[in-house]
């Protein structure tokens, strides 16, 4: 089965996988608070081949977390994707991110709302079922009390990620469910970028570019 490196870099969670199939070989990680990925990334990939006996050789694709997220954090993942195939000759995927962060999650009913902290009180989020189907389109949405109501009707709503400590304190209805310890992690990345391998979903490596959302905005300090 296929040797597939998974790239994760869209939050502060530096994350790499090597998965051969849908079958979990290795994994390498630094969850702490602050951006790592420039001085780990690379070093997390030749940790985690290293771990499983692959060199870069047996490689036969590379997955990267295309987001939204940080927009340096994304940068940095896409690069590091991108040259790694250039130079080995095999196709780039794309995994949605807060698709693979609703993976993390296995409930049995209700609907999952991954979302990333975009600052202040907005979020980035998507809302998929139980199958991981997607139910509504990804968006940048500020919350508010009413966020997501019209989901409670269906049974839990499960909020995941860094962006549900936002909405704890503000969205009181019972059946939401908050698990703020959900960071996207190439781990979950795996078996759908094993999906999009088989089905060949792949990337144009020359214009591939990962999925903002918003524009970069670059702010400066106010004179003294």
């Amino acid at each position: 089965m296929a040797w597939i490196l998974n790239l994760e870099t869209a939050s502060t969670n530096c994350s790499v996988s090597l998965y051969q199939g849908d079958t979990l070989v290795a994994l390498r990680e630094d969850r702490t608070p602050g951006y790592s990925h420039g001085e780990q990334l690379h070093l997390f990939i030749e940790e985690v081949l290293g771990a499983a006996g692959c060199d870069l050789g047996q490689l036969q694709a590379v997955a990267v977390s295309k987001g939204p997220g940080s927009y340096t954090g994304l940068r940095i993942g896409v690069a590091a994707a991108k040259g790694l195939c250039f130079a080995l000759g095999i196709p780039l995927i794309a995994v949605e991110t807060l698709k693979a962060m609703a993976a993390a999650l296995r409930v049995s009913g209700g609907v999952l709302i991954p979302m990333l902290d975009a600052r202040r009180m907005e979020v980035y989020s998507a809302v998929y079922d139980t199958e991981l189907n997607r139910l509504r389109e990804t968006k940048a949405e500020v919350l508010e009390p009413g966020s997501f109501s019209e989901y409670t009707d269906a049974g839990e709503v499960h909020l995941l990620g860094n962006g549900a400590e936002k909405c704890q304190g503000l969205l009181v209805h019972p059946a939401f469910k908050f698990h703020t310890e959900i960071l996207p992690s190439a781990r979950e990345m795996g078996p759908l970028a094993y999906a999009a391998f088989k089905a060949g979903r792949f990337e144009d490596l020359a214009y591939f570019e990962p999925f903002y959302l918003k524009d970069f905005i670059i702010t400066r300090k106010k004179s003294s």
